[in-house]
């Protein structure tokens, strides 16, 4: 179990073992409805004329989502820095069948 440290600020530091102690106290701060989704962008590009900023992905969980426009600058930078590393992305949601796929409130880049 990952021990909270005093907050300080408007952030927390997390101290525990692994991956798993952060995931856990991620995933404990926002709900038990909720898990993680993992993927690979495939695709990036940023189409003005036609709605502006787009990205590929396909989940691991199988199937394939694709998104273009509607999206927040911090959003953007996050799906680049992924995509110029390693190009794996997880999103942590709460939304049930298909629609976690485009639900990119908590969104990380992997390494």
């Amino acid at each position: 179990m990952a021990k909270r440290r005093k907050e300080t600020g408007t952030g927390h530091q997390i101290l525990g073992t692994g991956p798993e102690s952060v995931e856990e106290a991620q995933a404990e701060k926002v709900g038990a409805d909720f898990e993680w989704h993992f993927g690979r962008i495939t695709r990036m590009g940023n189409f003005e004329p036609a709605g502006g900023r787009g990205v590929k992905i396909i989940w691991d969980e199988g199937g394939t989502s694709s998104q273009q426009g509607d999206m927040t600058s911090e959003q953007w930078e996050i799906f680049k820095l992924a995509f110029m590393t390693t190009g794996r992305i997880a999103v942590l949601s709460d939304i049930t069948g298909d629609g976690w796929m485009y639900d990119y409130r908590f969104l990380e880049a992997i390494r």
